[in-house]
């Protein structure tokens, strides 16, 4: 039997499976499927084909939609990237799309074990790509899982670094914490068998996979389980092909059954259903408790404002720590030295080289005269992006003038990102940066504050204000509300809360603006009152870009004002 079913994951939340259960009583070995990013989700044939070979050989399948995927997309029968901003957006809640993933993939575990026809100690995962990094995951993390089959997926930590993968398979901060090695040593003495392929996504490649097994297999040894740890490449491409499902039935039937040798088993026949007969729902008709990521992040968005808001004291000095370490802000690089090139138009051209390594370019305008001070323009887009009035403008009341390309931006941007794509805009970095245990704007913060400092001390400026444009703006707003040598703050176009509002414009922001657990922090009205500096926000908008007026910007005006007065610290916000 196919039996298509929703199950409830976490309070609200409901995910859709099918589940297949052989002939007879059982009780059966049972083993739960995870697809990776494919159309369909569950119901692409690859996976249907994992069902069906399980159930005739004698095992329940519960073959579960990621979060996200499948019929858990946005818009009900229509496939949709579940990463990017709309998957990065769990971030700012405190959450990532990996963890609800995986805590979706327990509550299946709990499924299975609940089901009278399922024996439920012997329950195994299996999934391919990012599919196979859950059961990784899983296998590690859930003691139930008794036997894993995680298909072209496991790699390294290291080799996700300045790769383009999906959201889903970050685990912020994962190399400060340990390497994937560490986390297949998590499975033993239990089984787990890789099966990746010669050429694949540099991130999975069979190299990178033989690390990680030769480095956790010690882990085994040590438990007295090296023949629970295997690993198999295939000569094929990026899936999960019949050979897999018969490494699979062998693999599980030696783990999950006691029987065989764990070599291939040829699976039986079957004919695979057309997708209408496995929905859940019809085309059109989900139950609205089939959670979509942008409704789960308004409504936890909303609960932390909510408590946030509700503060009758705030300690500043621990919440700028608590700041600090948000952004990942371990240590205050150093300027190490100053290369200094020919002077073009009139600018000079600079490139500041700090004690992390970085070369921060800079372009450089003296003021007309010493006490009018200088301004910082950063533009998330590059110095190419900063409008010409602006400079004009600011060249006409004789102000000092300093461009800076942050990390990823104008000439300190990376040939790895992909710039056509709108919600790729530093896909790669902002993951990467989070593999090291940083973030974007906390990279930004530091560099903020070299290119201050560096005035100071080398140009004696009496003053440094910073006009930054969306991320950037944000930038120079937590590096005052870190304690930055900073005096005021423009922001341009930059958003008023990091409140999740709208799907359909996710975009407007690039990924370099998620911050992990910022919401359950507060929000950017605390970083504005923490700042002790007059902000000046022109054109507020919403986290897609919504334009914020009337009496929605007087709401937020109110909520700016009451956190200076809560926190005890002097500036003014204007909104323009």
């Amino acid at each position: 039997k196919i039996k298509n079913i929703a199950f409830q994951t976490r309070p609200g939340v409901y995910a859709t499976a099918n589940l297949y259960v052989p002939e007879g009583k059982g009780p059966f070995p049972a083993v739960i499927v995870m697809h990776g990013h494919w159309p369909g989700g569950r119901l692409y044939q690859s996976f249907q084909a994992i069902g069906q070979s399980l159930a005739l050989n004698g095992y329940v399948c519960l073959n579960i939609d990621a979060w996200g995927a499948g019929e858990r997309t946005p818009v009900h029968g229509k496939d949709e990237y579940h990463g990017a901003n709309l998957g990065a957006s769990l971030l700012n809640i405190g959450e990532s799309l990996a963890g609800v993933q995986i805590s979706d993939n327990m509550r299946g575990v709990d499924l299975l074990s609940s089901l009278p026809y399922v024996d439920p100690k012997n329950i195994g995962a299996t999934g391919a790509s990012g599919g196979g990094n859950q059961t990784m995951w899983l296998a590690a993390i859930d003691e139930r899982i008794k036997a894993a089959l995680p298909v072209v997926s496991v790699g390294t930590f290291e080799s996700c670094v300045m790769r383009s993968n999906c959201i889903c398979e970050l685990l912020p901060d994962g190399l400060a914490f340990t390497e994937e090695a560490g986390v297949l040593g998590l499975v033993a003495p239990r089984a787990i068998k890789m099966s990746n392929i010669i050429v694949d996504n540099p991130t999975f490649l069979s190299s990178e996979m033989l690390r990680s097994f030769n480095n956790s297999r010690p882990v085994f040894k040590m438990l007295g389980a090296e023949n629970n740890i295997s690993n198999l490449v295939l000569d094929k491409t990026h899936g999960y092909w019949p050979e897999n499902r018969e490494v699979m039935l062998g693999w599980f039937d030696l783990h999950l059954k006691g029987i065989g040798t764990g070599a291939p088993k040829k699976e039986p026949s079957f004919e695979l259903l057309p997708d209408e007969k496995l929905l859940v729902y019809p085309i059109g008709k989900r139950d609205p408790a089939i959670t979509t990521t942008a409704a789960y992040c308004e409504k936890r968005g909303k609960e932390l404002r909510t408590a946030f808001l509700s503060a009758r004291l705030i300690d500043a000095a621990e919440k700028k720590k608590e700041l600090r370490d948000i952004l990942r802000i371990n240590e205050k690089p150093d300027l190490r030295k100053v290369h200094q090139y020919t002077t073009l138009a009139g600018w000079d051209r600079l490139a500041l080289e700090t004690s992390d390594d970085k070369l921060i370019p800079v372009l450089h305008l003296a003021p007309a005269n010493p006490s009018l001070g200088y301004i910082i323009i950063s533009n998330p887009e590059g110095k190419n992006s900063i409008p010409a009035a602006l400079l004009n403008e600011l060249k006409k009341k004789g102000m000092g003038i300093v461009i800076a390309d942050l990390s990823g931006t104008g000439e300190a941007s990376s040939t790895k990102e992909n710039t056509s794509n709108k919600s790729m805009v530093l896909h790669t970095q902002s993951r990467s940066e989070l593999w090291l245990g940083k973030t974007i704007l906390g990279e930004w913060v530091k560099e903020l504050g070299v290119v201050s400092d560096f005035l100071k001390s080398r140009y004696h400026a009496q003053k440094v204000s910073i006009d930054g444009s969306k991320e950037a703006g944000l930038a120079g707003l937590f590096l005052a509300a870190s304690g930055g040598n900073v005096d005021d703050i423009i922001l341009r176009d930059a958003p008023l809360s990091y409140l999740f509002d709208s799907r359909g414009s996710v975009d407007f922001f690039s990924m370099g603006i998620h911050l992990p657990g910022f919401l359950n922090w507060g929000d950017v009205s605390l970083a504005a009152a923490l700042s002790g500096k007059n902000i000046r926000i022109i054109n507020p908008v919403t986290m897609s870009g919504e334009k914020i007026s009337g009496s929605s910007l007087q709401g937020y005006q109110a909520e700016f004002s009451k956190l200076r007065t809560i926190s005890k610290q002097p500036g003014e916000t204007i909104f323009n």
